[in-house]
């Protein structure tokens, strides 16, 4: 939704830690791929081909300078996170991890948390509206 006020190297590196995250579990789900394929989309770039033994969280996190990048960042992750209608303990560690480092706090967190639930049970809603078309 936000991915286009992003800049050009940002949204490149969102791709990486989007991907990362995506992976953390060791499945790739279907509708993750799909997130990021959508993702991909908005942005009107190609998935990055992701390496997650080259991957360093701390150093693609610089990359996002302004809070409104990291507050975009935040916000489209907590919609991968709970495509699945499950916030997973791994999944949760790293949004602690970004949050912390961008030094939010947890009040920001929780609402970016809702906000992503939010839409990604609406794209859900949708998904499936579209499908029984």
């Amino acid at each position: 939704m936000f991915l286009m006020e992003l800049e050009s190297i940002e949204k490149f590196a969102f791709l990486r830690i989007a991907n990362y995250l995506a992976k953390l579990d060791g499945i790739f789900a279907k509708n993750e791929k799909e997130i990021i394929k959508e993702y991909c989309l908005e942005m009107g770039i190609d998935n990055i081909d992701f390496e997650e033994e080259n991957f360093n969280l701390v150093e693609t996190l610089t990359t996002f300078r302004s809070k409104k990048s990291q507050k975009i960042l935040l916000l489209e992750l907590m919609i991968l996170v709970h495509a699945d209608d499950e916030f997973q303990f791994l999944e949760k560690e790293m949004i602690s991890k970004i949050s912390s480092f961008f030094e939010m706090n947890d009040t920001e967190v929780k609402q970016s948390s809702t906000w992503g639930k939010s839409i990604a049970t609406l794209r859900h809603q949708a998904l499936a509206f579209i499908a029984h078309s």
